[in-house]
């Protein structure tokens, strides 16, 4: 397969350490996370600086893994995300993708001092010991936090003031995988022997933040919910279900992002692909290289750019001390 429409620039690369997650900041600083899901990971954030080298963000000591969880450091983070002058960083708390360590926990960094300004922890009743909170998109005027969990499947709305959490949608079939193999560069996708279920993880807040798009990872439904439904406590389960919105068909995607004129970007991970669905719900491709292994998390940067890394999750089975974990950037539409 060659690129086609926009072609790919490689910003960095990291051997044998499995990237997922990356980030820009409005300062457009550039930040990725590595979870914890094998041995001797060397670090769980690193700041990718403009000379192409990285350094563990904020500090080593938060990237020092003692083999159990202890305060002030990263037990397995599985997603970054920029917004306004803060960095948060996810930590679903389970090494190997085999339970919860302690608590599931959101930090907030500011990224001015690079000192912690926040931290949220989720008991089991938000985040189960088979639970794993895997993406978020923030809504800072409303004051919410919206994210996927997908060891089970459920829709977690933080209220970043009052430091409650809600856990929905737990029971509605938008959350759970569909009963699908996904084929990905010519193989049928093999988790330990298991058709592999991962539940709801893509996650894409629209521009004017009516509505909160998500999508399971095995599956090729797009659904939708507005957020008024979301923050409503006073909705039971009930009638929160019946707001969801079947948005029809794309590829088998990971990670999700709108731009402001509304595209939503995906990855095709089945086609080495990057798509972008338009507000007509027409999908369109974007790139396309045999390259983009595994197309999984998205950020913006302030000159239009889209970034993406190749987490390469299809090849997880057995060493991987000499694949190559790359982040790309290309142009978006």
């Amino acid at each position: 397969m060659q690129t086609q429409a926009h072609p790919l620039t490689k910003v960095i690369s990291f051997k044998g350490i499995q990237v997922t997650g990356v980030t820009s900041s409005e300062q457009g600083r550039l930040f990725a996370n590595f979870p914890r899901w094998h041995g001797n990971l060397p670090f769980s954030v690193v700041e990718v600086l403009r000379d192409g080298t990285y350094q563990p963000y904020p500090t080593k000591e938060w990237n020092t893994w003692s083999g159990q969880p202890q305060e002030n450091t990263f037990t397995c983070v599985q997603s970054v995300v920029a917004h306004g002058n803060s960095l948060f960083v996810l930590d679903p708390a389970s090494p190997m993708m085999k339970g919860v360590q302690g608590n599931a926990a959101l930090y907030e960094f500011d990224l001015s001092t690079n000192q912690l300004k926040q931290k949220w922890t989720f008991d089991k009743s938000i985040a189960p010991e088979k639970s794993y909170l895997n993406d978020l998109r923030i809504d800072a005027e409303a004051g919410k936090i919206y994210m996927t969990e997908s060891g089970l499947g459920a829709i977690i709305v933080l209220d970043v003031h009052t430091g409650q959490a809600r856990r929905l949608l737990a029971d509605h079939p938008s959350t759970k995988s569909e009963d699908v193999w996904l084929t990905v560069e010519g193989e049928r996708w093999v988790k330990e022997g298991e058709k592999p279920q991962m539940h709801a993880d893509g996650i894409a807040l629209s521009h004017d933040k009516q509505y909160l798009y998500y999508h399971a990872l095995t599956g090729y439904t797009l659904y939708r919910i507005a957020t008024a439904a979301l923050n409503d406590s006073a909705i039971d389960e009930a009638t929160l279900a019946s707001k969801v919105e079947d948005m029809g068909q794309t590829p088998a995607p990971d990670g999700m992002i709108f731009d402001q004129q509304g595209n939503l970007y995906m990855g095709n991970l089945e086609g080495n692909a990057v798509m972008y669905r338009t507000d007509d719900g027409v999908i369109h491709m974007l790139a396309q290289h045999e390259e983009l292994k595994w197309p999984d998390t998205f950020t913006l940067d302030n000159q239009g750019n889209l970034y993406v890394t190749t987490s390469r999750i299809h090849e997880m089975e057995g060493d991987i001390s000499d694949l190559e974990f790359a982040i790309f950037k290309m142009k978006t539409v």
